[in-house]
């Protein structure tokens, strides 16, 4: 909902949750044919090639800027380096910013979303790992890098260390020039949350250090100060908590909720499973298979009221996928591909935003044949009537 070029925040306001909703039913029906797509341009957009650049998060906000967030000043998929790193761009992704470093925590900072509220609050999430520290123990690869060790012993107590462990948020209130603290939100997702049209923030995701791992949403009434958790998403019959992740949610123009979730049951490991909410989140369907393979989902509601899911796609043909649903998520169409050129599956996470004159920018991360580092990169793409 935040990435509609046309929706205004005197528009945002007048949104009712009062709508018929939707009728919640699995994805059955036959699909509809994939919409021709023109991709237009293809290009990298980070300017440092020495590092390592990991699952952005692309938005508009209500001026026509775009910002993309990511963890970057890595040095490897998983390693400690991470910090959460921002560009602007102010002429639709034609050029970017030099990469400003938003947070940088003693331990790994990494997955970025982002989003900007109807009251003009720049949120962006992230989360801390120690993925890294069987690597740098005794028998380690790492054990003996100065570098990750030096990284690693920014904190010497390993309680104290853990104690950095969480799922956060920094709020920004003078459009991206200074950043709050960090805020807990509860539940992590790499894209982050969206708004509802009541104004709450609503955060699909899963608490990834709490002994329960809950998958479920949170919810803020303060654009992002505060954070509380509102209802889990049930699993399916044989599927635990610990089979879903990287979740993200859209609110549709009738009110309905639809949340997709990076799905890794025996069943049908790598597709993507969809729930969804007509109270507002307080309460969900079970998740269900819609058919697509990829993940994980970014979802956005366009200005013509369709529903466009991006997704990595880690089998050939290596890339990144689109589809677009018409009646709010209940089907799906065939893909459209943005990328169909990658040498593995050490790429996706895309993110799409829709402008103005009917083009879409999608911005993902990826391990290039020609580049030692995962890099951004950025296709502006339109749909062929």
């Amino acid at each position: 909902m935040e990435n509609s070029p046309s929706l205004s925040r005197r528009r945002f306001a007048g949104l009712s949750l009062a709508a018929s909703a939707a009728a919640v039913l699995p994805a059955t029906r036959a699909r509809a044919a994939a919409p021709a797509v023109e991709v237009l341009e293809t290009k990298i957009i980070s300017p440092q090639a020495n590092y390592y650049h990991g699952w952005p998060t692309l938005t508009r906000t209500e001026k026509g800027e775009l910002i993309v967030v990511w963890s970057g000043r890595r040095e490897a998929h998983v390693c400690p380096f991470g910090t959460v790193e921002m560009m602007t761009s102010r002429d639709d992704g034609a050029s970017w910013t030099f990469p400003r470093t938003i947070h940088d925590g003693p331990i790994d900072d990494r997955d970025a979303g982002v989003l900007e509220t109807a009251n003009g609050i720049l949120i962006v999430t992230t989360f801390t790992s120690l993925a890294y520290a069987p690597m740098v123990a005794e028998g380690g690869s790492k054990a003996k890098d100065p570098a990750w060790l030096a990284l690693h012993h920014r904190i010497a107590d390993e309680e104290t260390r853990e104690g950095e462990l969480g799922c956060w948020c920094f709020r920004s209130t003078d459009g991206g020039l200074s950043f709050s603290g960090r805020i807990d939100t509860i539940v992590n997702s790499p894209h982050g949350p969206c708004q509802l049209a009541d104004g709450r923030l609503l955060y699909a995701g899963k608490e990834l250090w709490t002994e329960e791992k809950r998958i479920g949403v949170s919810v803020s009434p303060d654009d992002g100060g505060t954070w509380e958790w509102l209802a889990e998403i049930p699993t399916r019959d044989g599927d635990a908590a610990k089979d879903y992740h990287e979740l993200h949610a859209v609110q549709c123009a009738s009110g309905k909720i639809v949340v997709q979730i990076r799905n890794h049951n025996e069943a049908n490991k790598g597709e993507t499973l969809q729930s969804e909410s007509t109270d507002g989140g307080k309460t969900w369907t079970t998740p269900h298979p819609i058919g697509v393979w990829g993940l994980p989902s970014h979802l956005v509601r366009l200005s013509d009221g369709r529903l466009l899911m991006t997704y990595g796609h880690r089998r050939k043909p290596f890339g990144n996928q689109a589809r677009f649903s018409s009646d709010e998520g209940a089907t799906w169409s065939e893909p459209v591909e943005i990328s169909g050129d990658g040498i593995g599956g050490d790429l996706g996470y895309p993110s799409t935003i829709e402008l103005g004159d009917g083009r879409f920018v999608s911005i993902w991360y990826e391990k290039l044949a020609d580049s030692p580092m995962a890099q951004l990169r950025q296709a502006t793409w339109r749909l062929v009537s």
